[in-house]
């Protein structure tokens, strides 16, 4: 996969790219990385890349200009390549696991990080998908570019040691992960649930699966709404209701 990451800081992204999962891929040829300062298409010979907004307001605008140039120079680069172009934007869709797993599936990524008060509205015709972080508004969009980097590029084949941590990740079954152990059974009187020690592997599955569910009803009840519930899992969800009652009467 190729990432390119156009933006006015790209030495923010040293540390994170250097690591890790990050350096892993990178290592094994299955991550091509790169960084686009889009000052160096900046305007004039101090290399502008903002100006005041139309009609007035508060704060900078980025011009188009820096940003077409920066896309056609990645164009000129890599020319045969399918690419899918992310602006970093709090107006934007938010962000999720499933828009991760779809991401790692592109041969090519260009996130696009912002900064000052946005962008010339022109930018946006260069996007195919607009993306927020969360309901909040970050400084410039290289921190959200790094998580969202993060998150996809563990999902592509052969970067983690075991396939099966991705598929069995929080978000991706669509529930909260399991609760995890390793030893010593005991820790000051904390114990182990007896059946991940029992070797019965369907009884663990079953533990598992219930926790998940267990888990994600308490603390991330809105997961659920649409999920179609096995009887099993209603019959679960009925009785932790009823405890649940029991305990605030």
């Amino acid at each position: 996969m190729k990432i390119d990451v156009v933006t006015l800081f790209p030495e923010m992204f040293d540390g994170p790219m250097g690591h890790s999962i990050m350096n892993r891929a990178a290592e094994r040829g299955l991550l091509d990385f790169n960084r686009v300062n889009f000052r160096q298409f900046g305007l004039g010979k101090h290399q502008m890349v903002d100006d005041t907004p139309y009609g007035g307001g508060a704060g900078m605008l980025l011009k188009p200009e820096p940003l077409f140039d920066a896309m056609a120079h990645i164009e000129e680069q890599h020319p045969s390549t399918k690419k899918r172009v992310i602006l970093m934007d709090p107006a934007g869709k938010p962000f999720n696991q499933k828009m991760a797993e779809d991401f790692s599936k592109e041969e090519h990524l260009i996130f696009l990080c912002g900064h000052y008060e946005g962008y010339d509205e022109r930018v946006r015709s260069l996007v195919t998908d607009e993306v927020s972080l969360g309901d909040y508004v970050l400084t410039g969009g290289e921190l959200a570019a790094m998580v969202m980097v993060d998150a996809t590029v563990r999902l592509l084949p052969g970067v983690l040691g075991n396939a099966v941590s991705a598929e069995t990740d929080s978000h991706s079954s669509g529930l909260l992960e399991h609760p995890h152990y390793t030893r010593p059974a005991d820790y000051k009187g904390m114990k182990v649930p007896e059946v991940l020690m029992s070797g019965n592997h369907g009884l663990i599955e079953e533990w598992r699966h219930k926790e998940s569910l267990k888990r994600t009803f308490f603390r991330r009840p809105d997961m659920l709404e649409g999920r179609v519930l096995t009887k099993q899992e209603q019959e679960w969800i009925a009785e932790w209701q009823r405890d649940f009652n029991e305990d605030e009467s």
